[in-house]
């Protein structure tokens, strides 16, 4: 099932989102263009207490571009295949 936007802004197990730091950045610094550089992202990711809870989110929902939970799309992909283990 699908979600939709009001069910995003209404399910407590995205609350995290509510106090993450990527919502005071613009979504182009977590989705850069390929080939450039995710390193801004991943740090302020590295400060944002909601990173795990973020990272739980896109993994269990297939997130397949931009910096989720600090991690890169590869990054999350080789963290999928390990747990696959």
């Amino acid at each position: 099932m699908q979600m939709t936007d009001t069910d995003v802004l209404t399910d407590p197990a995205l609350s995290w989102r509510e106090n993450a730091l990527c919502a005071q950045a613009g979504p182009e610094f977590f989705f850069p263009a390929p080939g450039s550089s995710t390193r801004e992202a991943k740090q302020l990711c590295g400060a944002c207490e909601g990173r795990l809870a973020c990272l739980e989110y896109a993994l269990a929902h297939d997130e397949r571009f931009g910096v989720w939970g600090g991690l890169s799309e590869k990054e999350r992909v080789r963290l999928k295949r390990q747990q696959r283990r």
